[in-house]
């Protein structure tokens, strides 16, 4: 064969190559816009005034977008740099920030949290029988969250315009002055401690700790006050170092000032009614706040850690986090109805729905948010809403979003 020739079959090589990507990045942009125009159709009842998706694998971002306003009054795009607070998917950063302090030595998942806490901790009703920090991990702790969580939980950002603003959300929620909140910790010592202001027969059950599944707000903020006695830091400050910024989600934070507050949505309490702007004194249980650029990072990196090959946490202790805790003896009503539910297992502070995805929801006044992996196929989809629902049709539009993700993710990835 003469210099020549092959000279030309490299070149024919090279163009049917070159075409070849050409034409399968055509098909993925199609497909991407396929999903685009569905996502729309499907939320084009006004039901959400503004949300975000997204599709990830182990390797990185499949499919991101902000759809409808971060706010409807100024007509402000909702993208996906926006950022907002995401509810309980928080509780995920509590398990994996217990995992890397067992890894620096600062505790173990088995050691009683008395061991730790300033003050001490007893279900009266089983006072011989510790509480322990794997407790609190998979809801078994028997800590309940009784009134006083959601009458005193919730404060109201510093310098905004409250007039025309409802300051009780859902007759339940009160969002309570700036000047008026307490410290986590006694916050925390106020709820649970025998004879605290907040103290009620609610706070404990009569279930003895870690035999029943019991779903508590409160439990995991005391997870990641017993890491702050243990480590010397405080909770923000160390998932900062260790998540946050190995994974270089840089606009995500737990407070306020951590964040650009520009790119801050406003929250909704149905399409025509805008909630103030709120924080949480329990903030680990459900006041991170981030950009559904910054989650899609963090959910791969999940994907990624499931398979052995995360960033953040070792080995052994990515296995930890993923075990399944539980067994059907710690269920009195036990999810089996919803695959996208954190209820019928748990890992530490990692829900797994009945049929085997893994991941968390959440919920809080304006927010609603899901995210969930399937390990068979190595895919997660993230949704984040700013506007409340508790009808059917809210039902129905944020689940026909989630299914529009679900019927393109294999598309994107072939």
């Amino acid at each position: 064969m003469t210099k020549l020739t092959l000279f030309i079959i490299s070149i024919l090589t090279l163009v049917s190559c070159k075409n070849g990507t050409h034409t399968k990045n055509n098909e993925t942009n199609q497909q991407k816009d396929s999903l685009t125009l569905e996502i729309k159709d499907a939320s084009k009842n006004g039901v959400f005034n503004g949300f975000a998706v997204s599709i990830v694998n182990d390797k990185g971002t499949l499919y991101q977008r902000g759809f409808g306003f971060a706010d409807i009054e100024n007509q402000k795009k909702y993208t996906d740099s926006t950022i907002q607070n995401i509810g309980s998917i928080s509780k995920t950063f509590v398990g994996l920030a217990l995992l890397k302090a067992q890894e620096l030595g600062k505790l173990k998942l088995d050691d009683p949290i008395n061991k730790y806490l300033p003050f001490k901790v007893v279900n009266p009703n089983f006072p011989s029988t510790d509480i322990t920090l794997r407790h609190l991990a998979t809801h078994t702790s028997s800590i309940t969250d009784n009134d006083f969580y959601l009458t005193k939980n919730y404060f109201l950002k510093e310098n905004q315009d409250l007039k025309g603003l409802n300051l009780v959300f859902e007759e339940t929620q009160v969002f309570n002055p700036k000047d008026s909140v307490v410290s986590m910790e006694i916050f925390l010592k106020n709820l649970l401690v025998e004879k605290g202001k907040w103290n009620t027969k609610e706070t404990y059950t009569k279930n003895k700790p870690g035999d029943i599944y019991e779903y508590s707000n409160i439990g995991t903020t005391l997870a990641a006050f017993v890491l702050e006695k243990a480590t010397g830091e405080t909770f923000d400050k160390f998932t900062t170092e260790y998540i946050l910024r190995p994974l270089k989600m840089n606009a995500s934070g737990w407070h306020f000032e951590d964040i650009n507050f520009a790119n801050y949505s406003k929250l909704y309490e149905n399409p025509k009614t805008v909630l103030p702007f709120y924080g949480m004194v329990s903030y680990p249980d459900g006041n991170f706040i981030t950009s559904m650029n910054d989650l899609s990072l963090y959910l791969s990196e999940l994907i990624k850690g499931y398979n052995g090959n995360g960033t953040i946490l070792s080995k052994e202790s990515f296995k930890e986090y993923f075990k399944p805790q539980l067994g059907a003896n710690n269920f009195i009503d036990r999810n089996d109805k919803n695959p996208f539910s954190e209820s019928y297992n748990v890992g530490i502070f990692i829900g797994f729905g009945y049929t085997g995805y893994i991941g968390h929801t959440g919920g809080d006044p304006g927010v609603g948010s899901m995210m969930f992996f399937d390990p068979k196929n190595n895919i997660g989809r993230i949704l984040i809403i700013n506007t409340s629902f508790s009808d059917k049709i809210g039902n129905d539009t944020f689940y026909g979003i989630w299914d529009k993700l679900e019927k393109y993710q294999t598309k994107l990835t072939n």
